[in-house]
């Protein structure tokens, strides 16, 4: 790359993004974390601007059409009895979030999703499930944990978005709550913006391009480590496909 391509892929120095302006924000909860076969709880699709204050926001709870485990319900708060009284049809659910976000995907409005492949991927599996054109490759897409790592990559301990909202002094009140959960995501993805101004790509799209390449590597890592501790059969890997699986 020359000198004029690099000046022009990275932020000038000192100033944040661009696409830190206005941004989408996603995210799940869920019956479990198998992304082909668990289903939607509930939904957040919102709007930040440059300040990280909420501009626009939506939620969802759906009935998911089957019990949700305990070990979910733990998790998010959320009852299989509570979804079945209180919630809407999945398919209504699914075919709203999915249209929701490609709307402001077609605006060019990045959206941003904390472990993004997860998010994407099972709602891309449950628009298959009930009839809906999925989004096969939305972008542009910024994920902070996928950024945490490329420029943070040897920072000891977890890497949870409870853990990396307090890393990086992001208020997160009600972690596992869809709209919590959402916004403290992007308001990480700010904060990485503004820490990182310089070496992140000014243009959202071409950030989304890097971090493809960024979760394919961090994949490949993760299995080299899973093999050496005998968490992972030496013929397994583990997927890198990002932001859908």
């Amino acid at each position: 790359m020359d000198r004029t391509h690099e000046a022009d892929a990275a932020s000038p120095h000192g100033t944040t993004p661009p696409w830190t302006r206005v941004i989408g924000v996603f995210d799940l909860e869920t019956t479990g974390v198998d992304v082909s076969e668990d289903r939607i709880v509930s939904a957040h699709v919102g709007l930040l601007d440059a300040n990280g204050s909420v501009i626009l926001a939506r939620n969802w709870l759906a009935d998911p059409g089957v019990d949700i485990p305990a070990a979910a319900t733990a998790v998010h708060g959320i009852s299989t009895e509570h979804a079945r009284e209180v919630g809407a049809p999945a398919c209504d659910v699914v075919e709203q979030v999915t249209d929701t976000l490609r709307s402001l995907l077609d605006a060019e409005i990045p959206i941003v999703a904390y472990n993004a492949a997860f998010d994407f991927s099972l709602l891309a599996s449950e628009a298959l499930r009930h009839g809906v054109t999925p989004l096969r490759s939305p972008a542009p897409v910024i994920d902070p944990l996928i950024i945490d790592k490329a420029y943070d990559r040897y920072r000891r301990g977890k890497r949870t978005l409870a853990v990396v909202a307090a890393h990086y002094a992001v208020r997160l009140d009600d972690a596992h709550e869809a709209a919590a959960d959402a916004v403290a995501a992007g308001r990480i993805a700010q904060a990485l913006a503004a820490r990182f101004a310089g070496l992140l790509p000014a243009r959202a799209e071409e950030l989304h391009t890097a971090q493809i390449a960024w979760a394919r590597s961090q994949a490949a890592s993760l299995t080299d480590y899973f093999i050496r501790s005998g968490r992972l059969d030496p013929d397994d890997r583990v997927d890198g496909r990002w932001p859908v699986r």
